[in-house]
């Protein structure tokens, strides 16, 4: 739930939920898809694993000059099997592009207007404070509601609970009971609070889950086989690599607590998925082609706030960097054990989508694994 511009696009897509990113001078933005994916510089990136930034990465490079798919490490420490390419993980906050879709989607269908207050929608979850915040300003993250309660604050808080459940609508009701951090319309803060709001207005609209609206809305049509929410259930089903998080042993060493088994369902709309990176493809491919979003509301998806000082996130969930004349636009995600991102110019020239099974998954450092992966994907 941190302020994204606090953080690199790298060190979050890198190392905590794409809610991160390097500076424009970052491998990141400073890198170019022009020529086919180095198969042997995305090797070298991968090579090592385990140690001690990640147990575990899954690599796709795509686009007009080739493609290039590739994995490595193990599926959990205590075996040392290959890590499963095609296995299922903790996507975090790229969960929000699913939820951004959705949204427009509804849009297109006349069941939601962008300009209408949430307060039409969700009457009395946001406190008497708060000036109309509208479905636009959820979406770009300029609604000016702050984050809501959660579990805790550290690692060994929130570890405590995890197999405890914290319903959406106590994080929504928690934050309208807040102070606004700003007017709304006036700055741009990316919180998972707004997207919990979205998550929330789907169900409302359509009377039915967000995890059936979202299958409806856009996984199928995207053709995202292997992806679900996986709500209060802790587990990740199907095929997939632990992950585990360093933590510090009483006699200063650093030891790998297993968190892959966690109940997720405060995140929801914003980081409650469960995908693979082939599935996170086609998201992405969809998306950017025009399958899932129709053409009339596909301009939300990169309208970037262009009257707020540092603004990057579209409508779309999707953040946009620039360097040298090139343009992507990213997200990525991060739960404890996992980081995960898409990026892509918007002709698809170049994709690149990755999981690393990071040991320190909410750091605001760049993750070494994930810093080579981009460096070599977008080189």
């Amino acid at each position: 739930m941190r302020d994204i511009r606090r953080r690199s696009l790298l060190a979050g897509a890198l190392t905590a939920p794409l809610m991160t990113g390097l500076p424009a001078t970052s491998a990141f933005a400073a890198a170019h898809d022009t020529r086919a994916p180095d198969a042997r510089a995305l090797r070298a990136a991968l090579a090592g694993l385990p140690d001690e930034n990640a147990t575990a990465a899954l690599v796709r490079v795509g686009g007009t000059h080739g493609r290039w798919h590739g994995s490595s490490g193990v599926r959990d420490l205590e075996s040392g099997r290959p890590a499963d390419p095609h296995a299922r993980f903790r996507a975090g906050s790229t969960t929000k592009v699913v939820t951004a879709a959705a949204v427009l989607r509804l849009v297109a269908e006349g069941r939601i207007d962008l300009g209408t207050p949430v307060q039409h929608y969700l009457p009395g979850l946001l406190g008497g404070r708060f000036r109309a915040v509208t479905v636009r300003h959820l979406l770009d993250h300029t609604s000016g509601i702050p984050a809501g309660d959660g579990l805790g604050t550290t690692f060994e808080e929130v570890y405590a609970h995890r197999f405890d459940t914290l319903a959406p609508e106590r994080v929504a009701a928690s934050a309208g009971a807040k102070e606004p951090e700003f007017c709304p319309g006036r700055r741009q803060h990316y919180l998972n609070i707004n997207y919990t709001f979205l998550g929330l207005l789907i169900e409302r609209v359509t009377g039915r889950s967000y995890a059936s609206e979202a299958g409806r809305l856009v996984l199928t049509p995207a053709g995202m086989r292997d992806t679900y929410f996986p709500g209060t259930d802790p587990r990740i089903l199907g095929p997939h690599n632990r992950g585990y998080q360093a933590v510090r042993k009483a006699d200063g060493t650093t030891g790998f607590l297993d968190v892959t088994e966690w109940n997720q369902a405060d995140r929801f709309a914003a980081g409650d998925m469960i995908s693979t990176t082939a599935d996170l493809e086609r998201l992405l491919t969809g998306l950017l082609r025009g399958r899932i979003v129709p053409e009339p509301q596909m301009k939300e998806v990169f309208a970037v706030p262009s009257d707020i000082t540092g603004a990057s996130y579209g409508a779309g969930g999707l953040q946009r960097f620039e360097s040298g004349g090139k343009v992507y636009w990213v997200k990525s995600g991060g739960r404890y054990g996992y980081n995960s991102a898409i990026a892509a110019t918007r002709d698809l020239s170049r994709t690149l989508v990755y999981s690393v099974n990071s040991t320190d998954a909410k750091s605001e450092d760049a993750n070494p694994v994930v810093t080579r992966i981009i460096a070599a994907a977008l080189k």
